[in-house]
């Protein structure tokens, strides 16, 4: 069933706009939040191999919401079921203010993003259409990058100041996001009529992943978005152990200038690919996926912050340049079968998989005592072959 929706082509149109907008606040509070609940583990003695935890039950909402949040997307004006995932992130952030558990107050917020990323990706196809389509995509990117790099920041430098005062500023900010999705045009629904049983739901969501696994295109861009993504988050928290030992620093704010260095690196890349690559060439952007994993490796080696610094700038570049044009061929080849909120929720599905798999593998090292370069050397070793194989193979099809 194809979608029906109107759109319109500009880039610059006040719906695409707010989606703008409102994406950056939730992305600023989404990593300002992490930051700061690290801070929170930290200050109450949680020990190392935990924090990797806290993210694993956020990547776990994705999982097990999977099957139903695409239906939502697609169901409902998708503006409004932003404001809605930006809603219950601000009573996750409010509970940890509060001095609930933090691991649940996160899986609220995990919650809250996993019912939030197939409206934000979906409603893109719905505001503009065609080769413009990798544009938008690119200022998504950009946008959510530029919140990384701020929300990092701010996190990780407000928690050395205050950490509650760090967990209040994320709720405000998810509030910021609440009332900028207002502003968001009241779009069509994009597949209405749609069954709300649970068997018919988890039905249609298992087989708009079989249509795409069986679609050589889109199973190209489910395999390697979900590599980048598991491998970025594994990279994040491989930071927050690297730099004292590798640097003798201990605050919390230096991991933070560190991950916002490979967030303007991404913006660089993502600018790259909305100009240097279409849907026709999407083949171009996996040289940059298998230079990633080579730069982590050398990464992992060093000692001292100005290299540090330069070799996740270009980490970053790599990655914008890798992961944008697949993002986008997904959401055309995906809205034109399953509906583009079904494929970005099939999408989310793989990459938190992804996520959980490598933070657990990550969880597991560091508990068992493996030494932190040694667990950045092997795991840029294999991002880098992984990619190599996905390419390769692909190539032969």
């Amino acid at each position: 069933m194809r979608e029906s929706v109107h759109t319109n082509t500009s880039l610059r149109s006040k719906g695409m706009m707010a989606v703008i907008a409102a994406q950056f606040l939730s992305a600023f509070g989404d990593n300002a939040l992490l930051f700061a609940t690290l801070a929170l583990l930290k200050a109450e003695f949680y020990p190392d191999w935990s924090q990797p935890i806290l993210q694993m039950v956020f990547v776990g909402a994705y999982i097990i919401f999977a099957p139903f949040v695409g239906q939502v997307a697609d169901s409902f004006p998708k503006g409004r079921v932003m404001m809605f995932a930006n809603g219950l992130k601000l009573l996750g952030a409010a509970s940890i203010c509060f001095g609930f558990n933090p691991f649940i107050g996160y899986t609220l917020v995990g919650i809250g993003a996993a019912a939030y990323s197939p409206a934000k990706y979906g409603i893109l196809g719905e505001l503009t259409t065609g080769d413009k389509l990798v544009k938008a995509n690119g200022l998504m990117e950009s946008s959510t990058i530029a919140a990384i790099l701020l929300g990092s920041v701010a996190g990780g430098v407000l928690a050395d100041w205050h950490v509650l005062a760090a967990l209040g500023i994320c709720a405000v900010v998810y509030g910021g996001a609440v009332v900028a999705n207002l502003f968001i045009p009241k779009l069509p629904v994009a597949r209405p009529g749609q069954y709300w049983r649970f068997k018919p739901m988890t039905g249609s969501f298992f087989n708009a992943c079989r249509v795409l696994w069986r679609n050589g295109e889109t199973r190209f861009s489910l395999m390697g978005t979900s590599m980048f993504w598991g491998a970025g988050v594994t990279l994040r928290f491989l930071l927050v152990l690297w730099v004292p030992v590798a640097l003798g620093i201990t605050d919390n704010a230096t991991p933070t200038y560190l991950n916002a260095m490979v967030a303007i690196g991404i913006v660089v890349g993502a600018g790259a690919a909305a100009k240097l690559v279409t849907l026709e060439t999407v083949a171009r952007c996996m040289p940059a996926g298998i230079l990633i994993g080579v730069v982590v490796l050398i990464f992992s080696l060093q000692h001292a912050l100005l290299p540090a610094y330069v070799l996740l700038i270009l980490i970053g570049i790599l990655g914008g340049f890798f992961v944008v044009p697949l993002n986008a061929l997904l959401q055309e080849r995906g809205k034109q079968t399953v509906g583009a909120g079904n494929a970005i929720a099939v999408q989310n599905l793989g990459e938190n998989l992804a996520m959980l798999l490598m933070l657990g593998l990550y969880s597991l090292a560091v508990k068992v005592g493996v030494p932190v370069v040694g667990i950045g050397v092997g795991f840029g070793g294999l991002f880098a072959i992984a990619i190599a194989g996905l390419w390769i193979w692909q190539r032969r099809r």
